[in-house]
């Protein structure tokens, strides 16, 4: 019994680790087409779904780590970090690209955009 209880006493950091990390994992689907919106200034942006969201909503930001290229619909875990202090233009959320579950050449036809 008392080893039990010390291999326990051994994983119980490693899987309160686990659970803290993965709790802002989200997934996403990236649109195979960009759209023309506007940040600071006109450029470029994605079109996402995240988590279980039917409309597509407009992405202003990046994702480290990940390459986007047109004609694709991508299926990605994206890491969502809060950011101190973030600058007065930018976002308060960095995104990191955790895994690439998907990329599957086809055309995105969204119903409907959120912004």
């Amino acid at each position: 019994m008392k080893k039990v209880l010390f291999i326990l006493f051994l994983f119980m950091p490693f899987l309160l680790w686990q659970c803290t990390t993965t709790s802002n994992i989200t997934r996403y689907v990236i649109a195979s087409t960009q759209i023309d919106c506007m940040g600071v200034g006109p450029q470029k942006c994605m079109m996402v779904k995240k988590g279980d969201a039917t409309n597509w909503e407009i992405f202003y930001g990046n994702i480290d780590g990940f390459n986007y290229e047109p004609g694709y619909e991508y299926v990605l875990d994206v890491k969502e970090e809060k950011i101190e202090n973030p600058p007065a233009d930018g976002s308060s959320i960095k995104y990191i690209l955790v895994k690439q579950v998907s990329k599957i050449a086809k055309t995105s036809k969204p119903p409907h955009v959120n912004d």
